[in-house]
Parts: structure tokens; sequence; C-alpha cells
């Protein structure tokens, strides 16, 4: 498939846009760096066959995160997958370097010094662990609603899911978070 030269600027630009955000969802439900790769690489051909129909730059997001979703969900129910032994995070994976720098959140640390810097990074891979440990409904609910910063109808929409869901299983989420986070911190 060929692309004339603007559309290859459009493209990339889009992939710019929605590259990590897509990667990190893709990440936290298929805990797999390649996997995660194949799969933003699929949702932009994806893209690319689609030929720009969309409404609106929310409808554009929603249609990326729902085809990501749907993509991730076909991997996790290949053969290849389903044959895989499931990882499981525990304590002595959450060294410094025990998940790939681009499935960690961004904060800004600028205004710190490195002692503070140092403690911010420590502490979201810890909630970066505890978020990953989550079964997965309550997982991509989390990390749609504080990562992507997407509102429950929104999410609602992206799931495929009855917004009374969306809000429950939030709440649910946070819980066990909360439990998850409550006995690390204690040790």
């Amino acid at each position: 498939m060929a692309m004339e030269g603007s559309d290859e600027r459009d493209l990339q630009l889009k992939i710019d846009q929605y590259g990590d955000m897509l990667f990190k969802l893709s990440y936290m439900r298929l805990q797999n760096v390649q996997d995660a790769e194949d799969v933003v690489q699929e949702v932009f051909y994806q893209y690319c066959k689609s030929a720009g129909s969309f409404q609106s730059p929310e409808h554009e997001k929603a249609w990326l995160l729902k085809v990501t979703m749907n993509a991730c969900r076909k991997v996790r129910r290949s053969a290849w997958s389903r044959h895989r032994s499931d990882w499981q995070p525990t304590d002595g994976d959450m060294r410094e370097g025990a998940w790939p720098e681009e499935a960690v959140p961004d904060i800004n640390t600028s205004w710190q010094g490195p002692e503070e810097a140092a403690f911010q990074n420590e502490e979201r891979r810890h909630l970066l662990g505890a978020v990953l440990a989550l079964p997965a409904r309550y997982r991509d609910v989390i990390h749609l609603f504080y990562y992507e910063e997407l509102s429950v109808k929104e999410i609602a929409k992206v799931t495929g899911r009855a917004e009374s869901t969306v809000t429950s299983q939030l709440t649910r989420g946070r819980e066990l978070l909360r439990k998850s986070l409550r006995s690390m911190y204690e040790m």
C-alpha cells in the first residue's frame, strides 16, 4: 500500500500523538513489550485502512482505544498466548529496570532534586506493579481512567461495558489497589 508524502506525514503525526498511549494500554493488558509493540503496529495498520472516517478527534481517539483493546483480546486468545505461562509481578520484579521505561507513566520531576526524583520514580514503579497485578477487568478501567484520563462514559463506550459496570469496576479496582499498596508499605 503506497502512501503519498502528506499521508505519511499525517500518519507520523498520529503515531507521535497516540503511539505512547496505545503502547501503554497494550502493555497493561498484555504485560509483554513485544506483543504490545505488535498490537500498536496492527492498530496503525487498521487506522491506515480506515482512511480517516472520524467525526471528531474524540471519536478518533475512542476508535483507536477500542481497536487496541480488541487487538489485545485477539492476542490473548491466540494459540501462542494460551500456551505461554502467565507472568505475574512479584516483589522481586519491583527492582530498577523490571518494567520497560516506556510503560511507566511520566510525571514532571524537573523541580525536584535527584533524591526526590529517584523516590518518585520508585513510587511510580510500585504503583505500576500494583496496577499490573490487578485482574484485567479492573486494570483496564483503572488505566483508562487515571492514565488516559477518560471519563466513565468514554470508558464505557470504548470497552463496550455499561457505565454502572465501569463505575463499580473502578471502585473495586481502587479498593484492591489500596489493599495492595497498604500491604506493600507496611512491610
